[in-house]
């Protein structure tokens, strides 16, 4: 009989819970145990679709968790867990990680990683003392068009890679009419000082669309060029949330030593206008990761109407996502998707850091910094 792992749940401020947590509950080899919301640096003034106590209700009525805890170290201290869920607000993942290190679980972190290098290398040190698996949840990770793209880059389809160009954006993680993966409803109207008072407005807690979106730049870019960045130039500002103190737009400019990176991030966005998967230039073509009759598509162009389409293949069958990758791992010893795995994610970390600091120095900084080198 295969085993069953024990799963708990800290943090609820981030609305990808809704969708993880429900990945987890429906494993056949996962048992939801209890779930504790990390504390807020400023309490929220209502309930909502996707806040952290409109988040946890769903945890507590709908998937299946049975108990609650206000302190997430009571609920590590009293339950028996394989596998902890993170998706508390980025500033306090360290904390978080460190905590389930200290009593030797596993933890699931929702990405970006860390909000800074310094915090990232925190977790990886705890995980690394401790022997604990540690992965970062991707979305993009589970897109079988940013897998196929990866493999067409292999096989060099469009010869070695020049430039990656990643664009996301939406209204805001709570802005009007705002959807997310793992329930129905979307977010409900809510003023700007409601709003502001969520930590995703809130630049210490590591708020931000520069944080939130070119993160998935950062690391698609890590992945498809396959070599470490050297320097970022970035920008963000407040261009429409004023009622907060977070960027709603941000963009970065990365060199790699042999390609650039262009990464956009938005939350005052109603439509892309664009492809909203990855654009890849070759040195004998282009790859656009794409739609055609709402089906994902990669369309590989030469110029000269020179255009071949190709179709995503399925995912590996028993590692579709993200609990089934962990559970999959943590029974066979197998390595985890390479995007996921922590080492990885600490480059990806450092190139994003390199970035949020050139957007506050307002200077080309480099990837490899103090902070990497003393890590």
């Amino acid at each position: 009989m295969n085993k069953k792992y024990r799963v708990g749940i800290i943090g609820f401020a981030h609305m990808h819970i809704n969708n993880v947590a429900a990945l987890f509950a429906e494993h056949p080899q996962a048992e939801m145990v209890a779930c504790a919301d990390t504390v807020p640096d400023k309490p929220e003034l209502r309930m909502a679709t996707y806040t952290r106590e409109w988040n946890l209700k769903n945890a507590l009525e709908n998937l299946g968790v049975p108990r609650s805890y206000d302190d997430y170290h009571e609920m590590l201290a009293k339950e028996e867990l394989d596998i902890v869920i993170c998706c508390s607000e980025n500033a306090k993942h360290p904390d978080v990680v460190e905590a389930c290190a200290a009593k030797g679980v596993n933890v699931c972190v929702e990405k970006p990683m860390a909000m800074s290098l310094a915090h990232a290398l925190r977790m990886v040190r705890a995980c690394q003392a401790a022997g604990n698996t540690m992965v970062i949840n991707w979305p993009a990770t589970w897109s079988p068009s940013s897998r196929k793209v990866k493999e067409l880059i292999e096989e060099g389809v469009i010869g070695r890679v020049l430039e990656v160009k990643w664009r996301g954006g939406h209204t805001g993680p709570l802005g009007p009419g705002a959807g997310h993966a793992g329930v129905s409803e979307k977010a409900a109207p809510m003023t700007g000082t409601e709003r502001g008072v969520t930590w995703w407005h809130q630049k210490a807690t590591g708020g931000g669309a520069m944080l939130d979106y070119c993160c998935y730049g950062s690391m698609l870019a890590r992945w498809y060029v396959g070599e470490q960045a050297l320097a970022a130039v970035g920008m963000r500002g407040n261009l429409d949330s004023h009622w907060g103190d977070a960027d709603d737009n941000g963009a970065m400019i990365v060199r790699f030593p042999g390609a650039m990176g262009l990464f956009e991030g938005s939350w005052t966005t109603w439509s892309h206008g664009v492809p909203t998967g990855p654009i890849v230039y070759g040195i004998t073509g282009t790859m656009v990761a794409d739609s055609k009759d709402g089906k994902p598509v990669i369309r590989v162009e030469r110029g000269h109407g020179d255009s071949t389409i190709y179709e995503p293949d399925p995912l590996p069958e028993g590692r579709t996502k993200i609990s089934e990758e962990l559970v999959h791992h943590l029974e066979t010893g197998e390595p985890v998707h390479h995007t996921i795995e922590m080492m990885f994610n600490l480059e990806v970390m450092a190139i994003l850091d390199a970035g949020v600091r050139s957007a506050d120095s307002g200077k080309l900084e480099m990837v490899n910094s103090f902070t990497w080198q003393i890590g």
